[in-house]
């Protein structure tokens, strides 16, 4: 059922849960927010019903946010706003739950593993446009299982190895930029080890003591070292990511990049330039933070990409859409 009422949609959804139902509202992630406080009452509402011994389970509230900031279609500023999770994350630890899957298989894990939770409310964020597909569907289950994990494919370190760098993501879009940014720095950097971590729970980020779905401290310290660089790309707003990862071992080495509030109607890519988390604002902040910086051959590499920026902007301003070499490209490392 459809109607233009995120109101009327939340109002929906509620009763036919109450009814012992399953059910998915899909919402533009800008548009959500119109039932920010609908949401707090069954969060609320889901808190104090299961201390109830005479109030039965209900299936979970499960939301599907598209047409997200860095895919909304030429709608401009005013459906820009990936807030929706931070409002969320605020909740009581045992009722919510962010998911950011990268792409159409672990969607489909994650989709199959909300509709079996209960007394939740399910937050998942992914895109309407196509996109590359990652991982098969067994990876896809593992990963999803895993909360977080390191990709082999992207990474040229082994597992037990301590890297040079971390490049990570969490969110369709970012995956695509840190990919990007990593399979350019392999190239031109191939003495720097990079292990490639992806995030699909957002939660997982937090401690164990703070949440059930956190990572104990050894297992976070494995992924994201306890002292080395991580360049974190994140579909949202970079102060979530800080104020999850608060209290781990790394945290100081923690960049962020996310939404800063920087949109127009724009090119999808041009979008990701405007607020830094494109691939080439990742590599050169990766080359900065190496030791030395990387020498010789990091100083040229920061320069290439600094001409790919300028390239970029004024082909973009233009043509009016996004350069060749972005959308063509492939994982090719």
């Amino acid at each position: 059922m459809e109607v233009l009422s995120e109101h009327l949609c939340q109002g929906w959804l509620e009763g036919y849960l109450l009814t012992g139902r399953h059910g998915l509202f899909a919402c533009y992630e800008a548009f959500i927010h119109i039932i920010d406080s609908m949401f707090n009452q069954h969060a609320k509402w889901l808190k104090v019903s299961r201390h109830l011994p005479w109030r039965a389970p209900i299936a979970s509230l499960n939301y599907l946010l598209t047409s997200h900031v860095w895919q909304q279609d030429h709608n401009g500023f005013s459906h820009q706003d990936p807030g929706f999770v931070d409002h969320v994350a605020a909740k009581k630890a045992d009722i919510v739950r962010i998911y950011f899957p990268p792409d159409a298989n672990t969607l489909l894990c994650v989709a199959d593993h909300c509709f079996e939770t209960y007394n939740r409310v399910n937050v998942i964020v992914a895109g309407k446009a196509p996109a590359p597909q990652w991982l098969s569907i067994e990876e896809a289950r593992a990963h999803v299982a895993a909360k977080i994990s390191a990709w082999p494919f992207a990474s040229n370190v082994a597992e037990d190895v301590e890297p040079d760098l971390v490049m990570a993501s969490a969110g369709d879009v970012p995956t695509i930029e840190a990919l990007a940014a990593t399979d350019f720095l392999r190239k031109a950097l191939p003495d720097v080890s990079i292990r490639f971590v992806n995030v699909i729970d957002l939660m997982a980020l937090q401690r164990q003591a703070d949440h059930p779905h956190g990572l104990d401290a050894a297992r976070f310290d494995a992924l994201f070292t306890r002292d080395r660089p991580v360049i974190f790309a994140y579909h949202g707003y970079p102060r979530l990511v800080h104020q999850l990862c608060h209290g781990r071992t790394n945290e100081a080495n923690f960049h962020v990049h996310g939404y800063h509030e920087e949109g127009t109607t724009t090119t999808p890519f041009d979008m990701t330039v405007l607020n830094g988390l494109d691939r080439f604002h990742l590599a050169i902040a990766a080359i900065e933070r190496l030791p030395g910086k990387g020498g010789e051959a990091g100083a040229k590499a920061v320069h290439e990409l600094r001409q790919r920026l300028e390239a970029h902007r004024t082909y973009v301003v233009a043509n009016g859409v996004d350069m060749p070499e972005v959308t063509e490209w492939k994982w090719s490392t």
